[in-house]
């Protein structure tokens, strides 16, 4: 099996992982570590998936720890919302772009893509 052949499925499920990361968090963990993993030794443009995987963990976690700080003072839960939302959205984008085996687009985007 080639090395796409080998990257292709793992990066898929590192999507789905950042994505049930929403709700139960250690997927999330489990994905980035596998991102970490993977990202030497691919395809170039599959290695743009994984790099844009970890920064989306990364972003994520950001924005969501802002949310939690921000509780308190009202917009908080707007922000986790948001977070929300902007994981689901950017993952999608990826698995589309995965899919199409294409690169991803925009890798430095910190939106949507």
């Amino acid at each position: 099996m080639s090395t796409e052949q080998n990257s292709l499925p793992t990066a898929k499920v590192i999507y789905i992982l950042l994505i049930v990361g929403t709700i139960v968090g250690i997927t999330g963990i489990i994905g980035l570590i596998m991102a970490y993993v993977m990202k030497d030794g691919s395809d170039h443009w599959v290695q743009t998936h994984y790099r844009f995987q970890i920064r989306t963990f990364w972003i994520g976690l950001l924005y969501s720890m802002t949310g939690v700080f921000l509780i308190n003072i009202g917009i908080g839960l707007y922000v986790l919302l948001f977070a929300f939302v902007w994981l689901i959205v950017r993952c999608s984008k990826g698995l589309k772009q995965l899919e199409n085996r294409e690169p991803v687009k925009n890798l430095e985007s910190w939106f949507f893509t």
